[in-house]
């Protein structure tokens, strides 16, 4: 016998929703919506590095101001400073030491360093001896690497990229400039030898799949600096560029690439190249005399320039990635320090630290910075102030 069948007309009845339910998934998506503008209209002020320091920071003992307790850096002001990731590196004539942001000492080696040089790029450290013969490359908490050239070749300069590979230029017999390339595992993977113009600094790009130069040689208006890609899947007698630009008759004095593409400062401008090897723009100071600077910001360059060499009054310029003057603040008193890093400019003055966003609106300021004579801006909004014999960390509120 067949089943009896419901009749057609009797479908099951679809419940409506709870009141509470919907009223519940209306306010929610109100909530997002109100977040997501937020976000927006206040993404100066409500940044995730507010997030990430009270995570990293929550356990740091602090004063009222933000300042954690001092530690003793072993040095003294004139010794040579980095950031390396959450660390501070130092060194000095007779050695280099490795900190943590809080003062644990990792590193402390002893080493004659006529001229020492410290640089960073991310979690990696670097110290060498300019002129000499001794480099060091660091990682967090520890030395991993470290090199002595052989005698008759001396130390130009050196980059280490954030990947780790490093970039190592001399001054050898028989060559203008030679650059030798390192990779993360410190075993070379290319020399550079040039006879046409003198390499006066190098890095491997962020890719780790170009070395990035700047060489001075012989113009048709004289000396002129240029910049140059080389790839670096290349034999030894390849010596051509694979792009390159004129960066004028400017002496470049620091070296660095960002996300906007290769900053070079020199003593009478900045320049900017772009990844393709081109000019993407340039800032002439205007016979300005260059008396501060720092390359560490994400998208712009950032130089304190005065008319006169020597007094108080001074311009605070930010140099955007089209080479103009995106802003400029005006100084009425002694800079004693300047740093960039990620978004952040950090002005030490005699008295307090003010901590600026790209466009200068002043993001933090303290008082009572006991004796403090260079800072270093990290790109998490925090700072390390620096003085004579000690060291303390600045984490703002």
């Amino acid at each position: 016998m067949r089943d009896k069948q419901p009749p057609a007309d009797d479908k099951p009845v679809r419940k409506k929703p709870n009141i509470f339910v919907r009223l519940l998934a209306f306010l929610v998506t109100l909530a997002l919506m109100f977040g997501a503008v937020t976000l927006v209209v206040y993404r100066d002020k409500l940044n995730f590095d507010v997030f990430r320091r009270w995570f990293t920071y929550r356990s740091l003992e602090r004063n009222d101001s933000g300042q954690a307790q001092s530690f003793v850096h072993g040095g003294e002001v004139y010794d040579r400073f980095a950031a390396v990731g959450d660390n501070l590196l130092t060194a000095s004539s007779t050695g280099y030491r490795l900190f943590s942001g809080s003062g644990v000492k990792y590193v402390d080696e002893q080493a004659a360093l006529e001229n020492p040089v410290v640089s960073s790029a991310g979690n990696y450290g670097l110290v060498y001896d300019a002129g000499g013969r001794s480099l060091f490359v660091f990682k967090n908490k520890e030395e991993i690497f470290s090199l002595t050239l052989d005698a008759g070749k001396t130390l130009l300069s050196a980059r280490v990229n954030p990947s780790g590979w490093l970039a190592v230029t001399t001054q050898a017999t028989g060559y203008k400039g030679s650059v030798t390339v390192y990779n993360a595992d410190y075993a070379p993977v290319l020399r550079l030898n040039l006879s046409s113009s003198f390499i006066m600094d190098a890095v491997v790009t962020a890719d780790n799949k170009s070395l990035a130069t700047i060489t001075i040689g012989q113009g048709d208006a004289g000396f002129q600096s240029r910049f140059s890609l080389y790839a670096l899947d290349r034999t030894e007698e390849q010596t051509e560029a694979d792009a390159s630009c004129l960066l004028g008759s400017m002496v470049v004095l620091d070296f660095q690439e960002s996300s906007a593409g290769f900053w070079a400062l020199g003593d009478s401008g900045v320049a900017l190249a772009g990844k393709d090897g081109a000019l993407a723009g340039s800032y002439d100071f205007g016979g300005r005399y260059l008396k501060e600077f720092s390359l560490g910001g994400d998208d712009f360059a950032v130089a304190l320039l005065g008319k006169y060499r020597a007094g108080t009054l001074s311009d605070l310029v930010v140099i955007d990635a089209a080479g103009t003057a995106g802003v400029s603040m005006p100084m009425n008193e002694q800079v004693l320090s300047l740093s960039a890093a990620g978004r952040y400019i950090a002005v030490l003055t005699a008295d307090r630290l003010d901590i600026y966003t790209s466009d200068m609106t002043l993001y933090s300021s303290v008082e009572g910075i006991q004796g403090a004579r260079k800072v270093l801006m990290r790109s998490d909004g925090t700072a390390l102030l620096i003085a004579s014999d000690t060291a303390r960390l600045y984490v703002p509120n």
